[in-house]
């Protein structure tokens, strides 16, 4: 796999919004899957979807104990694109909200 495509993964594991929810809600740490489901308000199965695809991706990393499957951010400069996303997205909206306030 050719590094451009690999990064396109990435990205594309980054570019749905329950991901982002999953993302967001280990940002301080590791969960287990019984929490994370409940907080970003999803079904166990698609949330589980969600988290593997996640973990082939390199997102994520999991571990097990006993019968309950932790999950954390296995590389924290994740964060830093979801930040930078968030900081993109704010100065568009506010970029759009004056260009709305001057019409």
């Amino acid at each position: 796999m050719d590094t451009t495509h690999f990064r396109a993964e990435i990205l594309k594991a980054l570019g749905q919004p329950t991901r982002l929810k999953i993302i967001d809600f280990l940002r301080d740490g590791e969960r287990c899957v019984c929490e994370i489901f409940p907080a970003i308000g999803e079904e166990q199965s698609n949330t589980s979807r969600h988290l593997n695809l996640m973990v082939s991706t390199g997102i994520l990393f999991r571990r097990k104990e006993g019968v309950k499957i932790f999950y954390a951010l296995k590389h924290m400069e994740i964060m830093e694109i979801v930040d930078l996303a968030t900081q993109i997205m704010t100065q568009e909206i506010t970029g759009r909200h004056r260009l709305l306030k001057a019409a």
